[in-house]
């Protein structure tokens, strides 16, 4: 017998037994596989060692290691981490005086939801989308439910997307004066409800007019043709109709040209020859005086049309069908008349001419005062000859 026990069939079966019922050191004693637990940052947070009542001295980790944030450990194994701040978040795990792990816990740290930012956008009348930024960042995975109702109205739901933070409403209430959107963010610490009111008519601001497109005018230096079309998202075009702005300017100009129109295209006819030019067009809702205007469309650059001349000095040779070379002999040039002198001569001759004339007049002018001048003195002259005679004439 004493044989038996020591062969190696029977010590091996012996030495699986006793492995098979010893208890594993990664195994949970207690209570259930780890879960995860939400804290506030810069708070106490008190994780316990499981739900039983543990009074063997237990120890903790974090995330494998036996470092742990400032804290304090009771006697029945609870940890509280005091002012947890992001450093403290993880993996937390217990164990008891033997290595055994009896719980563990994921803790995430963050803060409850707080008031939103909300900002809406009416890109037609058939549309309302509204999105919105966390006032208080939470550090934490939420939830958002939205719905939007004019005055006297049932609440619609405004379908939410989480990722892009945002919600959509199709065909709202436009006759509705003023509409209100409430906005409810949860997360694992609490939940908060922002509330905003706001007019549709107010906040219609169509998209930029797409593919804008400016052509030269052949033939005309001072012209240019603008088109573009409807935004594709403003889909009722009879019964909504838009007005347009085009601005233009010379390139280096910081002035800009204005033409309105309800219609494309248009012709600008007061470019300026010769010059690249910036283009751009935008639109609002031409029966809705309290709607906003689009953003600019994108910048075109053009130029009027030219008349394609080749530059000087490249001309073809059928251009010049004579010897265009400059004449050598110095004898004929110095007797040929040079263009430039004969203009000036002339303007020498204009300007004599116009001299004479100014003299002549102002001679004439002289003349006339002086004869007038005569008369007058000789009629006073006569005067006075006729008073002498009167008073020497007996009473």
């Amino acid at each position: 017998m004493p044989g038996l026990l020591s062969s190696p069939v029977c010590l091996t079966v012996i030495w699986f037994l006793s492995w098979s019922l010893r208890p594993s050191r990664a195994q949970i004693r207690t209570d259930e596989v780890s879960g995860v637990q939400f804290g506030r940052l810069e708070s106490n947070v008190t994780l316990a060692c499981g739900k039983s009542q543990i009074r063997t001295p237990v120890v903790w980790h974090l995330n494998h290691s036996s470092a742990l944030p400032w804290h304090k450990l009771t006697s029945d194994g609870t940890l509280f981490l005091l002012r947890a701040n992001h450093s403290a978040q993880g993996n937390y795990s217990c164990y008891d005086n033997r290595g055994l792990l009896l719980h563990s816990v994921k803790l995430r740290l963050g803060h409850p939801p707080g008031l939103l930012s909300i900002s809406c956008q009416v890109p037609n009348h058939t549309h309302v989308r509204c999105s919105w930024v966390e006032a208080v960042k939470t550090f934490l995975p939420a939830t958002y439910n939205a719905s939007l109702r004019g005055t006297g109205q049932e609440w619609r739901p405004c379908v939410v997307d989480v990722v892009r933070k945002h919600c959509d409403v199709d065909h709202p209430a436009f006759w509705q004066t003023i509409h209100t959107l409430r906005v409810t963010e949860t997360n694992a610490l609490g939940s908060e409800t922002t509330s905003v009111r706001f007019k549709l008519h107010e906040l219609l601001k169509p998209d930029p007019p797409e593919s804008l497109l400016v052509k030269e005018l052949e033939g005309y230096p001072k012209r240019l043709i603008v088109s573009w079309n409807f935004p594709s998202s403003w889909p009722l075009h009879d019964a909504f109709p838009l007005i347009f702005q085009i601005r233009y300017r010379p390139q280096g100009s910081v002035y800009w040209s204005e033409v309105y129109s309800e219609e494309s295209p248009v012709i600008i006819f007061d470019a300026l020859a010769g010059h690249l030019h910036q283009i751009q067009v935008r639109a609002r809702d031409e029966v809705n005086s309290e709607s906003q205007w689009s953003e600019w469309s994108p910048l075109h650059l053009v130029r009027p049309w030219e008349e394609n001349l080749p530059p000087e000095g490249d001309y073809p040779d059928y251009f010049f069908p004579f010897n265009s070379k400059p004449e050598t002999s110095t004898e004929k040039s110095n007797n040929a008349a040079h263009p430039e002198d004969e203009g000036n001569l002339g303007l020498v001759i204009l300007l004599v001419l116009f001299s004479v004339v100014i003299l002549t007049t102002v001679l004439s002018l002289i003349f006339v005062v002086w004869v007038r001048q005569r008369r007058r003195d000789h009629v006073t002259k006569q005067e006075l000859t006729s008073m002498v005679k009167m008073k020497s004439m007996p009473i």
